[in-house]
């Protein structure tokens, strides 16, 4: 009896042990990042390289980010969203919208975004540049004192210069981006988790 009440307490003591260094990392990420708002633009419908889904590649991608962040989750969505559900005739849609510089107008808003410290965008790359319903939502908000973490979903272009219009847009602290393939999202979420979680860590959460 008391060889086994001496395995539990190592036992106890060991996942004690282990559980404490993570606190201290959790309390250490809101030191240096505050309260973090994950904010994403993403679309359903048929998609390049995926064919007709029912969550966006980006969605799929922000909420990973969220859970492993415990962070708030905000998408943006058109007020008037008459947006095509094909590929083909979206792209033509969002080039029109790009070459016109374009402001869609949102439909909700942050009502407490001044509370956060990092905030996470994340958007499809569309021609190699934000959508432009995404610099609407920029465009909103005083960024001073903030971080900002892009995050984009593509197949093919990567980040492009959509940092650089992020920094640009808000003037605020922009850390290393991320990009993933929109399949990998779709079709391979534990591979697309394990890049997620490396990336944050890289960002120090």
């Amino acid at each position: 009896m008391k060889k086994i009440l001496i395995i539990l307490l190592t036992a106890l003591c060991a996942i004690a042990c282990n559980a404490e260094p993570k606190s201290r990392e959790a309390e250490k990420a809101a030191a240096d990042h505050g309260k973090v708002l994950v904010v994403y633009f993403s679309r359903t419908g048929e998609q390049y390289s995926v064919g007709n889904i029912q969550e966006g590649n980006t969605a799929i991608v922000a909420k990973m980010i969220a859970q492993a962040t415990g962070g708030d989750l905000f998408e943006i969505k058109l007020k008037n969203d008459t947006y095509p559900t094909t590929y083909r005739a979206l792209t033509e849609v969002a080039q029109q919208e790009k070459r016109a510089n374009a402001r869609p107008e949102v439909a909700d808003k942050v009502t407490n975004f001044d509370e956060y410290g990092t905030v996470f965008i994340g958007c499809p790359n569309w021609w190699g540049d934000l959508p432009m319903v995404v610099y609407s939502f920029m465009e909103q908000y005083n960024w001073a004192g903030k971080q900002v973490a892009p995050f984009v979903t593509h197949e093919g272009s990567g980040l492009s210069s959509i940092p650089a219009s992020i920094k640009k847009t808000t003037k605020a602290d922009v850390l290393s981006g991320f990009s993933l393939y929109g399949h990998e999202a779709q079709n391979e979420r534990e591979n697309a988790q394990l890049k997620v979680n490396a990336w944050l860590k890289k960002l120090g959460f």
